[in-house]
């Protein structure tokens, strides 16, 4: 097993270059769609990082109780869907099934505890604004060569990332495992 390692941050220009490299999403074929984006949060991870930290931060010097609490709560809602998911039988085969649907069910529960607590404001801006953006990005940038390679390096193992270990468990790496294993079988045969 490959040790984690952070991914490099990649240049402005490959992160956010002009407008060729970024395109509409195909939202009728949710697999390549997902593909795309599970594929940029892999590459782009620390461009992702740094710019929640970003924004994070500014909302944290600006309501630091409120961003505490936000922080506290989506780390449990969190920590229990990931428990939940693993020891129950009926949660864990729901996660692969729906893994959208089950990361929304989660984000809606945070959304819930924390309106109950009063930072509702807070967590809209502060965890939901970076969540946005990056998958914003993350839908709409088209992937290069070395984008690919990279991923194809983590979905093979030879690599391993935060983003990958946090796509792993919400169960969101298995149909790219599938995809490299049918693209390895397929350069076998050639």
């Amino acid at each position: 097993m490959a040790k984690v390692e952070l991914t490099p941050l990649r240049s402005w220009d490959d992160f956010f270059p002009g407008s060729d490299r970024f395109a509409k999403p195909d939202v009728k074929d949710s697999a390549k769609w997902t593909n795309r984006v599970v594929s940029n949060l892999l590459y782009y991870q620390t461009n992702y990082l740094a710019m929640a930290v970003a924004v994070f931060l500014i909302v944290g010097f600006l309501n630091p109780l409120g961003m505490f609490t936000a922080m506290a709560v989506v780390s449990g809602v969190f920590l229990c869907s990931v428990w939940a998911g693993e020891n129950r039988t009926a949660i864990s085969s729901f996660k692969r099934q729906n893994p959208t649907a089950f990361v929304i069910i989660v984000m809606v529960a945070s959304y819930i505890l924390i309106s109950m607590l009063g930072s509702v404001m807070v967590f809209m801006s502060a965890i939901t604004l970076p969540l946005a953006l990056i998958f914003a990005h993350a839908s709409f940038r088209l992937r290069n060569m070395k984008n690919k390679l990279e991923n194809k390096m983590e979905c093979a193992g030879l690599k391993r990332s935060p983003m990958g270990i946090l796509l792993e468990a919400l169960d969101q790496q298995e149909e790219n495992l599938q995809k490299i294993q049918s693209f390895l079988e397929g350069k076998r045969k050639e």
